[in-house]
């Protein structure tokens, strides 16, 4: 288990995953930015999540309902008392999108991968293109928890409200509203730019090191609390669909152990289409 101060023990090492890959209760599950990666080679045994076509609605802007929830889970094997190891490219973006979407469904033992697919290539571990094909599991989900979830008239409402705090994990330019998007997502983006009054800029990479593990609790405490994302905050995290706020919300929530926090899952793609709303640019 990885510690560096962390609040909770939701982090596992390549070296702990690798000696207990073939632990029974156990379920490794990749969830890429890049779903493609998946068949180019994973971690021997993980499922696939594939972040838009198994976590989202294909109508509404969405979850996934309760019942299509457990039959995803039931299906890979998982059930509700199975460790859940999830990782994925790009310093466990969607991976940490995954860690949230389960525990909003309240699943018990979910943890991540610290340093996620890019670690465990470096260090020269085995990589299978074989797709597993585990017994399905009986899976029941818990209602959805809607304390670690904001909605758009939450956040307007809250608005200015000094025991409450904004972070917008985008990139500085989507932030100061140059930018809709990030780089080569140009299309996916919202009618306006800018950001959300109040809150505050913290790039959400800017959370982990060079080789895409965690930065320590203390570098994680001045980060945050140098921006005045404290812990006797109710903090909402947001971005520009959801994926790189959970990122966030994992930090605050599970490795620093601050009590109230949310994701904005409709984030910018949302808040900067909204009609009367309002919206500051600049840095």
């Amino acid at each position: 288990m990885a510690e560096n101060g962390y609040a909770k023990p939701v982090l596992v090492t390549t070296e702990w995953l690798a000696e207990h890959l073939n632990d029974e209760g156990i379920v490794v599950a990749e969830v890429d930015e890049n779903p493609d990666l998946y068949d180019e080679g994973h971690i021997p045994g993980a499922v696939k999540l594939h972040w838009r076509d198994d976590l989202q609605d294909p109508v509404e802007r969405d979850v996934v309902d309760r019942e299509t929830f457990e039959g995803l889970l039931g299906e890979r094997g998982i059930g509700n008392d199975t460790a859940v190891i999830v990782y994925g490219d790009k310093n466990n973006w969607f991976a940490a999108y995954a860690y949230w979407y389960l525990k909003v469904y309240g699943h018990g033992d979910v943890r991540i991968l610290d340093g996620g697919r890019q670690k465990w290539i470096d260090e020269g571990r085995e990589l299978s293109t074989d797709t597993p094909s585990p017994e399905a599991a009986s899976y029941t989900a818990q209602e959805r928890d809607e304390s670690i979830r904001a909605y758009r008239h939450q956040v307007h409402e809250w608005l200015g409200e000094s025991k409450r705090a904004l972070v917008d994990v985008r990139s500085p330019g989507e932030f100061a509203g140059d930018l809709i998007a990030p780089p080569g997502y140009e299309q996916e983006g919202a009618q306006r730019g800018g950001h959300i009054p109040s809150a505050a800029s913290i790039p959400w990479a800017s959370a982990v090191q060079d080789d895409g593990t965690f930065k320590s609790a203390d570098d994680l405490k001045e980060l945050y609390g140098g921006k005045g994302i404290t812990p006797d905050k109710e903090v909402t995290a947001y971005c520009r669909i959801g994926e790189r706020s959970a990122h966030t919300w994992f930090v605050l929530s599970e490795l620093l152990g601050y009590e109230r926090v949310r994701n904005y899952d409709g984030s910018w793609t949302e808040w900067g289409n909204l009609v009367d709303v309002p919206i500051e640019k600049g840095a």
